[in-house]
């Protein structure tokens, strides 16, 4: 019966961290550019006196569906949709270069340029800091002009340049907080071709309805390891009441 038992256990873990990888997808589904999570469930062989003939399945994050999501235009000046697949450079909580398709810029009260969950937005020199001024716009080749306050509107000034990466020919995963990065380590290059969308956002490739029907297909199969799990405890029982003694 501990085969049975073990064999139950197993998938109901994997049911668990596909429930996660759903519930994280759903809880961004309005995200601008998040990439869905994926899990897929992985043979692991025990080791050992007496496994050396079990495996158990495993289900986790493996990674990212790096599908383009829908570009929406929105009119707002400090809106950016990436074009193909270049990506944002940003810096992550602990200082290191970071990648995201997140366009939603903002602007802090100290004149940083951030995506709209805080990060830093890195430019040519750094962290791209914008002076007080009427007006901010970005161009189609990441750069920032501004018309400084009390200037002339007819002539807007380069403040910087936003990083563009391209992560072609790199193996990137995506961590915890929602940035992707290189998988070992490392920098991906500057792209000086990649492009972007203006005043335009590019939203979460989460399809809510997929979503949903997957939770409720994990919640499921939840379900049908619970009951394997009293079935075996039921026929455990039964065993054992055969094989007593009469007194």
């Amino acid at each position: 019966m501990d085969r049975l038992i073990y064999t139950s256990l197993t998938a109901m873990r994997g049911s668990m961290a596909r429930q996660t990888a759903i519930a994280n997808n759903l809880a961004n589904a309005q995200t601008p550019g998040f990439r869905a999570d994926m899990a897929e469930a992985q043979t692991l062989w025990l080791d050992g006196g007496g496994h050396g003939t079990r495996a158990m399945a495993s289900e986790e994050v493996i990674g990212a569906d790096m599908r383009a999501g829908t570009v929406t235009a929105t009119g707002r000046d400090l809106d950016v949709a990436m074009a193909g697949d270049a990506m944002l450079v940003v810096q992550a909580v602990n200082g290191e270069e970071a990648y995201t398709r997140r366009g939603d810029l903002q602007l802090s009260s100290s004149g940083l340029l951030t995506t709209g969950d805080g990060r830093p937005v890195q430019g040519g020199q750094g962290p791209v800091t914008i002076p007080p001024a009427d007006r901010i716009s970005i161009d189609a080749e990441g750069r920032v002009w501004v018309v400084p306050a009390g200037g002339d509107p007819e002539n807007p000034q380069e403040v910087d340049r936003l990083r563009l990466a391209t992560p072609a020919g790199s193996d990137i995963v995506k961590g915890l907080d929602g940035l992707f990065r290189v998988k070992g380590g490392g920098i991906l290059p500057d792209d000086p071709e990649a492009r972007l969308i203006t005043r335009s956002i590019e939203g979460s490739n989460v399809s809510a309805t997929t979503a949903l029907v997957e939770m409720i297909e994990a919640s499921r199969s939840w379900d049908t390891q619970l009951k394997m799990i009293g079935d075996a405890r039921d026929m455990d029982s039964a065993t054992a009441n055969l094989m007593q003694l009469p007194r």
